[in-house]
């Protein structure tokens, strides 16, 4: 694939990931070497769980809506 054959949207896509990429290869994980709290870990592993086992689940794009979040 070449890169006249990407749409817009793709194109969109691929360099936010690389900026993504960049950044953190800039920046570092600012979470890195912190410790999870158990009550935190608990809470990820049933939620993990939930879903795994078909409880519903919400798009990030949906959450952002209801809050009113717009992307810039």
């Amino acid at each position: 694939m070449s890169l006249s054959d990407l749409t817009t949207e793709k194109l969109r896509e691929l360099i936010a990931e690389v900026v993504e990429e960049k950044l953190l290869e800039l920046l570092g994980d600012p979470d890195a070497g912190l410790e999870i709290r158990d009550d935190v870990r608990e809470r990820l592993l049933r939620s993990r769980a939930a879903v795994a086992q078909g409880a519903p689940t919400i798009s990030l794009a949906k959450l952002a809506e209801e809050l009113g979040v717009t992307e810039q």
